[in-house]
């Protein structure tokens, strides 16, 4: 008598299981031709239409550039930082090794070199394990497969979320139909070979590593030719779920399911057992090689990497909007070569960190950018600190050289007494000369006082300023060069008092300085601002002294040399950008007294051994203090001081050290000094030239000696 049926018989499952095997097996009638039995389509879509249904399925497979890694490169080839939505390194096939391409195979489709897109036997094998209740098998062949991954890739690339993507384990029988038919006819357009190719470059290893090449090179630090039986088992065997067999978080699994890849491999005669039993007795070898994204990750020159980034994200050269620039430089395989020489960039982060290292106690922020005169190429960018979203100590994402709309603080810092030489610069312009003398004894001014600012509103009032010298001893009259020379106030204000004060402004804005916050020209609301009352960046200090260092050329500061992309498009970029600012003779008449602080103040800074000039600045009560100074071939920008509290660095230790009074000199001028001794000479360091005789004047007997008064 027959068995009767447990009445616990789970007919939902059971109708389940033919379901599949319906669909299943209805790819079992792939013609020669090509086609499919017309019934096929009865499990998944209705007997009436199913021819219809298969006749509209598309036919060709739409594919797109596959997502790859973009890579920001310094002037001299020196990889800084990768960015990625898919970490991938497209290869040819002869490129991976041919164990690579005998485990695929093997384990995911052993008769991929036989069928013609779709394998019946594969089909047939898959319902009858369904059926007998083995686990439920969907026979989709490499091709298939590869289908698959191309119609996924698609859909990300166009931003769709995992859940709109129709992955393995949500697929209909309409969603196999069309991966049949469209596996099919990509048989009939490519070589097995290149279909091979394809699957290899685009599928996912892990998290976000796609293709072979970045699969090797993260698990292994070797490139896909390199792979050994092993290796490429593991990673073969990774495909089938990347998440579980990772051989990182579930070594154990990976390794159980890398013996099962070497089975099939020895089962298909692509290895000998002596093969076989040497890799399944190894050890997995993992040698993780990760490579992260963005410039959180970046090898160098992480905050120059950042202002990169806002380059790109703020030009429609990349894109309509900010949505497709971002996704061009995560997917559009970029190669971005910079203006940054790594030679200065190490050097600067050398300099900068032994000065004020990262962390240190005091909090103190310290940072160098420098430029290159005549072009605007930035040449390095450094700071103490690490790029990094998580702010601390020895972290943030704010980059100390830049302006607020690039990545910089909110304000910039002020820049003290390195605005000093632009008054010189309209006081030359004005047909005055470097050794006339001016009365340096006034400190105060009062309200209403007759300031010219022929920008302003006639009648423009300004409130009473009072203001000192550093040091006692320079309230007397004196030549305006050695006033700048030794950094005097009131020498300046006398200076300026003698001025339109428009006319300084203009003079700073068309050397290229502005205001950090917003971008725009210094306001004339005071005139402190003649030594330093408003923000600005180190960047636009550093473009603005090379202005003079040019010869009076202001060129827009660039940090892209070329962008191409994956098909070798090229972007435009900006390119040198110069105007004449000032005139040859006056930046030449600027930098004697400039020159003359690099050469003549032995203790406080020294020279490096080419002709140099510079000029230092700081706060009120040191909260800021700068270097900044030029050759003939690199202008650089050094500052320190307080980011987080704006508090003075008077009486703390920095790096150990307590100094009872910090300006300029002490320790933004310290690391200038040793950064620039060590690169001026690798670009143009000849001399200035000597200026006029009108721009001079007649000889100055007021020089004196003294320390300088920031």
């Amino acid at each position: 008598m027959a068995a009767r049926k447990s009445p616990l018989f789970d007919t939902a499952t059971t109708l389940g299981k033919i379901v599949a095997f319906l669909g299943i097996s209805a790819l079992c009638g792939v013609l020669a031709a090509g086609l499919l039995v017309p019934a096929a389509a009865v499990a998944g879509v209705g007997a009436t239409s199913s021819i219809d249904y298969f006749d509209q399925l598309p036919d060709e497979l739409q594919t797109n550039p596959l997502s790859q890694p973009s890579k920001i490169y310094s002037a001299d080839n020196q990889l800084i930082a990768t960015f990625y939505a898919e970490n991938r390194v497209p290869v040819t096939l002869d490129k991976v090794s041919q164990h690579m391409q005998d485990a695929i195979v093997s384990i995911e489709d052993v008769r991929f070199f036989e069928h013609g897109g779709v394998d019946p036997q594969g089909i047939m094998r898959a319902a009858v394990t369904n059926m007998a209740g083995g686990s439920l098998q969907g026979a989709s062949t490499l091709t298939m497969q590869y289908v698959n991954n191309v119609l996924i890739d698609a859909g990300a690339s166009e931003g769709k979320s995992a859940d709109e993507l129709t992955i393995s384990g949500t697929k209909s029988i309409g969603d196999k139909l069309r991966e049949a038919k469209l596996a099919i006819a990509l048989e009939k357009e490519y070589s097995k070979e290149e279909i091979l190719q394809g699957y290899l470059n685009i599928v996912l290893f892990s998290g976000q590593t796609y293709g072979i090449e970045a699969a090797a090179q993260t698990f292994f630090g070797i490139p896909a030719s390199k792979l050994n039986i092993q290796q490429s088992a593991m990673l073969a065997g990774m495909v089938q779920s990347p998440n579980y067999f990772n051989p990182v978080s579930n070594p154990e699994a990976t390794k159980e399911r890398r013996n099962s890849v070497l089975a099939a491999m020895l089962s298909a005669k692509k290895i000998t057992q002596e093969e076989y039993d040497k890799a399944a007795a190894s050890d997995l070898g993992v040698d993780l090689q990760p490579v992260s994204s963005g410039c959180v990750a970046a090898t160098f020159a992480d905050y120059f990497c950042s202002y990169v980034q806002h380059v790109i994200m703020q030009s429609d050269q990349f894109g309509k909007d900010s949505t497709e620039r971002a996704k061009l430089l995560a997917r559009g395989g970029l190669t971005i070569k910079t203006t940054l020489d790594s030679r200065l960039q190490k050097e600067a982060q050398k300099q900068i960190e032994e000065e004020v290292p990262m962390g240190d106690e005091s909090g103190a922020g310290s940072s160098m950018v420098s430029v290159e005169p005549g072009t605007g190429k930035i040449l390095a960018m450094a700071q103490n600190t690490k790029y990094s979203p998580e702010q601390g100590a020895k972290n943030t994402e704010l980059n100390f050289n830049v302006d607020a709309d690039m990545g910089g603080t909110s304000y910039g810092f002020q820049p003290g007494s390195t605005m000093k030489p632009f008054t010189t610069i309209a006081w030359l312009e004005s047909g005055r000369t470097l050794n006339e003398t001016v009365d340096a004894t006034r400190t105060s001014y009062p309200a209403g006082y007759n300031w010219n600012a022929s920008c302003l509103p006639a009648g423009a009032w300004f409130d009473k300023w009072d203001f000192k010298n550093a040091l006692p001893g320079y309230t007397r009259p004196m030549s305006v060069s050695y006033g700048l020379t030794k950094s005097v106030n009131s020498a300046t204000v006398a200076q300026a008092a003698m001025l339109d004060l428009c006319d300084i402004r203009d003079a700073a804005t068309r050397m290229g300085v502005h205001r950090a916050v917003d971008g725009k020209p210094f306001e004339v609301n005071s005139p402190s601002f003649v030594i330093g009352g408003q923000e600005v960046s180190p960047l636009t200090m550093s473009a603005a002294f090379a202005t003079i260092a040019s010869g009076g050329m202001y060129c827009t500061p660039i940090a892209l040399n070329e962008v191409t992309d994956a098909q070798g498009k090229k972007y435009e970029v900006p390119q040198k950008s110069c105007e004449r600012a000032i005139s040859e003779d006056v930046a030449k008449a600027v930098t004697v007294p400039l020159e003359n602080l690099v050469n003549d103040s032995p203790g406080y800074m020294n020279p490096i051994g080419v002709p140099a000039a510079a000029k230092t600045g700081t706060t009120d009560v040191s909260e800021q203090t700068w270097t900044v100074g030029y050759t003939k071939g690199i202008s650089t920008a050094s500052w320190v001081g307080n980011w987080t509290n704006y508090e003075s660095l008077n009486d703390i230790p920095i790096n150990g050290v307590s100094r009872d009074y910090v300006d300029g000199a002490t320790i933004a001028g310290a690391q200038w000094t040793d950064y620039m001794s060590a690169v001026a000479p690798l670009y143009n360091h000849g001399g200035f030239g000597s200026p006029p005789g009108n721009m001079v004047g007649g000889s100055s007997d007021n020089r004196g000696n003294g320390n300088d008064d920031d």
